[in-house]
């Protein structure tokens, strides 16, 4: 009998289907699952919270951000994706602000359809500064007599956000400026003048009583006031912008006056970075996680109740390296540093001791090689060439 035709019995001659036998299949994914599943990891998180990935929301988030990144610039990967992105990810661009009009027509949230929540609907502040700030404003708005001096200079400002010599960014506590511009619900004001009537120190139990004062805000609609400069920080940290300088005139004038030392000069503040010893897992598995910030006393008086304040994350912290600066601004040192490394600024909330919610922006991703290396390009004028380039935290040419 052929071979083939007594197998073939064999086979059919199986009652129990003993023979029947089905391939067992892998539970293994391919590599196009795996990528597909990779990428429905980003829907989720777009579909949870309405927005994308961002750096510095932590090690989770940074990286969906990054393999976010990486896809969008893989031609192969992007085609191939295109059936799953049911957000249109892979070829959002973001929208830029870059003018009062962009922050009101980006408002997907409404926060300005009702004007009944306003100036001083403050939240996460305790009930006797919102009253103190409210209260304040209230008694010192009064039309500017002088607003012709002034017209021009908001003119300028204005031109300068259209053609991005300005740009608005987020407001950060302690770092109100005389002679810089804010926005407040819609409205565009200077502060003119501030008048310190009150020095920053610390009671003999370590609580640190903050500086203050009296201002002058001149307002873009013809009006000013003399608020205190704590309120006017508080409301803007709440619900208001900072506008930066224009870039090309901080560029001269930091360069010009940067090198111009000498014995006789006094210190004008220090620069420091600082490494924080939070025990907190989502700060510890953060890598390359530094604070860059500003101190006109000593860094070591500055941190001594670390431990008790939002902006050092509420939790000791180790002194990397100081920075003595002398003949300058050393605020524009540091808005210059934070400017820089903006695009890996952390974001993360912190609450205080009373359970007030407060957002740290001082906090940057980036090796303390790389910021060191920043430095000195600021010292030697170079900066101007190069900006961070926060996937791969490293400093690139700008051309």
């Amino acid at each position: 009998m052929d071979k083939y035709k007594r197998l073939q019995q064999i086979f059919d001659d199986d009652p129990l289907g003993l023979l029947d036998i089905k391939p067992s299949s892998s539970p293994a994914r391919n590599a196009d699952e795996r990528l597909v599943a990779s990428f429905q990891e980003i829907n989720d998180f777009y579909e949870k919270y309405n927005r994308l990935p961002a750096l510095g929301g932590g090690i989770q988030e940074h990286q969906l951000h990054s393999r976010l990144t990486s896809l969008r610039e893989n031609p192969v990967k992007h085609e191939m994706l295109l059936g799953h992105d049911k957000f249109g990810l892979l070829n959002y661009v973001g929208k830029k602000i870059n003018s009062l009009d962009d922050i009101l027509d980006d408002d997907i949230l409404g926060l300005f359809d009702d004007d009944s929540e306003g100036l001083y609907d403050l939240k996460h502040v305790p009930e006797i500064d919102k009253e103190r700030a409210a209260t304040d404003f209230v008694a010192r708005r009064k039309p500017c007599k002088d607003f012709d001096k002034y017209e021009e200079r908001f003119k300028k400002v204005q031109n300068d956000l259209r053609n991005q010599k300005r740009l608005i960014v987020e407001f950060k506590l302690d770092n109100l400026r005389e002679g810089s511009y804010y926005v407040h619900n819609g409205v565009l004001f200077l502060v003119e003048k501030i008048n310190i009537t009150q020095k920053e120190h610390y009671k003999s139990d370590g609580t640190r009583v903050k500086e203050d004062g009296r201002t002058r805000c001149i307002f873009e609609n013809g009006t000013e006031s003399n608020m205190l400069k704590r309120s006017v920080e508080k409301i803007l940290y709440v619900n208001g912008k900072a506008i930066t300088e224009n870039a090309d005139e901080v560029n001269e004038q930091f360069l010009e006056h940067f090198n111009e030392i000498t014995e006789e000069d006094e210190a004008s503040g220090y620069i420091y970075i600082l490494k924080s010893k939070s025990e907190k897992q989502e700060i510890k598995a953060i890598r390359n996680l530094y604070k860059i910030g500003f101190s006109k006393i000593t860094v070591e008086d500055r941190i001594k109740n670390a431990s008790q304040e939002p902006t050092y994350l509420m939790a000791d912290v180790r002194i990397l390296m100081v920075y003595k600066c002398y003949n300058m601004n050393t605020q524009k040192l540091e808005l210059f540093l934070h400017n820089f490394f903006g695009s890996s600024c952390l974001n993360i909330d912190v609450f205080d001791k009373n359970g007030n919610r407060h957002t740290p922006r001082e906090w940057f991703i980036a090796p303390i090689e790389i910021i060191e290396q920043a430095i000195h390009f600021i010292i030697s004028g170079e900066i101007v060439k190069y900006k961070y380039d926060s996937i791969n935290e490293r400093i690139i040419t700008r051309f």
